[in-house]
């Protein structure tokens, strides 16, 4: 740190987050297949087919017990809660992230749980990132940089995609970094791509795509269309089943009622068992008879209407799936289930269109856009849908029709969610808000660094002459007024004691009380400084009281507010230029 420069360091950092998060994702890997392998082929039971009934329960149960007992009930799944950590806690991530979700997402996928890796891995990799910036001790941008290389590291460590990893860590978690910070992002994506195809080789899907034209394109835009009506669907029933999972405090209930749901579902419809990469990858050589693998509505000739309606179930209850095991206490993200839900829905287009002979569709290629739809949807990041199924499935030929469904769902979706599966909870906490620089600079400041203290406070009783000449030497508008507790009452303004200034013989006998305004706008000490400034506008004010469970503990001012994020601005540029 004393001999090299900060970038040059930075990028040294980069290449040791990326070698280590690709350990991680070949352990989380390697121990998934594992669990799999063996409960699938080497458990022997008369009835295989009913303990996909039971295995999902299972390891739901043993992941609950795993946070209960060894992380005292505090786990935090999904990227939600690092987004959480960059806007409000300066990108400082708990040191039990570095593994916890690497045992909890095996218990759960190995076992069956309808959730994917990708969230888990994610984690992992920003909290690496981050407790080594914690460790030498860097700055807010610098730690938030090195979390970012960590997230891009999983991404590309878990599918084998380098370009993929950073555009996702740039879109979903870096927003308002410049092009400064690819360097790092690409030095850890690269390195941690490296590291697991050494340990662990092997591509996640064989496409062989065929070349599309100009008559796919309507069906594409249709594709697309579908995507993104879907994604939306998918949103509001994931934070439908979560929340809804949430409100009930008896942990045990809900994996036992969550265990059974799941456990029914992918017994009827074996495909919404686990990830469902090896379905996908069925699909992507056209075989439409897998949808019915193990399943107890298996017959020897499968009509074309049967298949379809399969499509349609798995379609809208994957995500059903997906919601159960995380709900019920299991660990797994939305990612995994969007690509299968996506390619699904890509395969029943391509299917259903064929069946009618007015033109070929490539289901191959259609399945590939599916994926891209949907992640695009739900996760609002249109490039990194792009770049993941190019990368994962070596379609590159297929650019162009990415580039149709992916954008095509995003604004749809965006009609219907303006927010991200990952920013919904946020947004409606105030948390986050649509991404831009601003913001992003805004979510780096802290409240309690711009609260003033020293605001002369005055009680309701207090006379009115004792009061002006205190308010007549102070630098401020607005005063609070609290009682005895020191729970705020309201509010002094200065414009509305204009005439008690000009003729004192007005103040005789009035007291403080009969002035006084009700506080309509009150900041809570809690609140981010996006909604500090939202807050300020709605009000017209220079300066609002700032309170803690109603009990008032000072002032902030606007133009406190907007000196802290014009040096944050200029402090910015600055860095890693």
């Amino acid at each position: 740190m004393k001999n090299i420069s900060g970038e040059h360091f930075l990028v040294i950092m980069a290449i040791c987050v990326g070698v280590i998060c690709a350990l991680a994702a070949v352990a989380l890997k390697a121990s998934v297949h594992w669990i799999q392998h063996y409960l699938q082929y080497e458990v022997d039971f008369p009835y295989h087919t009913s303990l996909y009934f039971i295995f999902p329960g299972i390891g739901i149960l043993l992941t609950v017990i795993l946070v209960q007992r060894v992380l005292n009930g505090k786990l935090g799944r999904g990227i939600s809660p690092i987004l959480f950590n960059i806007s409000r806690k300066r990108s400082r991530i708990e040191r039990h992230k570095t593994w916890s979700h690497l045992a909890t997402s095996a218990l759960t996928a190995g076992f069956g749980g309808s959730a994917g890796l990708e969230a888990p891995i994610v984690v992992t990799g920003s909290a690496i990132g981050s407790n080594i910036g914690q460790l030498l001790r860097l700055n807010y941008r610098e730690r938030t940089l090195l979390l970012g290389c960590g997230a891009a590291a999983g991404i590309a460590a878990v599918f084998n995609c380098p370009i993929a990893g950073v555009i996702f860590a740039l879109e979903v978690l870096l927003d308002g970094f410049t092009i400064p910070a690819f360097i790092p992002l690409l030095v850890a994506a690269a390195t941690s791509t490296v590291v697991s195809r050494t340990l662990y080789s092997g591509q996640l899907f064989y496409l062989i795509s065929d070349e599309w034209n100009l008559a796919s394109i309507p069906f594409y835009i249709l594709l697309g269309t579908l995507g993104g009506v879907l994604s939306a669907y998918m949103t509001r029933t994931t934070l439908f089943i979560e929340s809804s999972f949430k409100k009930s405090k008896r942990v045990y209930f809900k994996v036992l009622l969550g265990g059974l749901l799941l456990g029914g579902l992918t017994f009827l419809i074996p495909p919404l068992y686990g990830e469902g990469y090896s379905t996908l990858q069925q699909l992507f050589n056209g075989n439409g008879l897998t949808l019915f693998h193990n399943s107890i509505f298996k017959m020897n000739e499968v009509p074309s209407w049967a298949i379809l309606l399969m499509v349609a179930l798995i379609v809208f209850l994957k995500v059903v799936a997906a919601s159960l095991t995380i709900g019920s206490g299991g660990n797994g993200g939305i990612f995994a289930p969007s690509l299968f839900t996506g390619g699904v829905l890509g395969f029943g287009v391509a299917y259903g269109v064929n069946l009618l002979n007015w033109v070929y569709l490539p289901i191959s290629n259609f399945v590939a856009a599916g994926m891209a739809a949907i992640l695009s949807g739900v996760v609002h990041a249109p490039l990194t849908a792009i770049f993941l199924i190019a990368e994962i499935t070596g379609g590159y030929s297929l650019f162009i029709p990415l580039m149709i469904v992916s954008s095509s769902a995003f604004f749809i979706s965006r009609v219907f969610e303006p927010y991200s599966v990952y920013t919904t909870r946020l947004a409606k906490k105030g948390v986050w808000s649509k991404q831009n620089k601003d913001y992003a600079i805004l979510r780096s400041m802290r409240l309690k660094t711009y609260l003033r203290k020293t605001v002369e406070c005055f009680h309701p009783e207090m006379e009115l002459k004792v009061v002006l000449p205190i308010i007549a030497s102070s630098h401020h508008d607005i005063f609070p007024v609290i009682d005895e507790d020191n729970f705020l009452l309201g509010t002094l303004q200065i414009d509305d004691l204009k005439n008690f200034f000009l003729d004192s013989e007005l103040s005789y006998k009035k007291l403080v009380k009969s002035e006084m305004k009700n506080a309509n706008m009150v900041i809570q000490i809690n609140d981010s400084m996006t909604v500090v400034i939202d807050l300020f506008e709605q009000s017209n004010s220079n300066e609002l009281p700032v309170a803690d469970g109603g009990k008032y503990v000072g002032m902030i001012s606007k133009s406190d507010a907007l000196a802290g994020y014009r040096n944050k601005l200029i402090k910015q540029s600055k860095e890693l230029s």
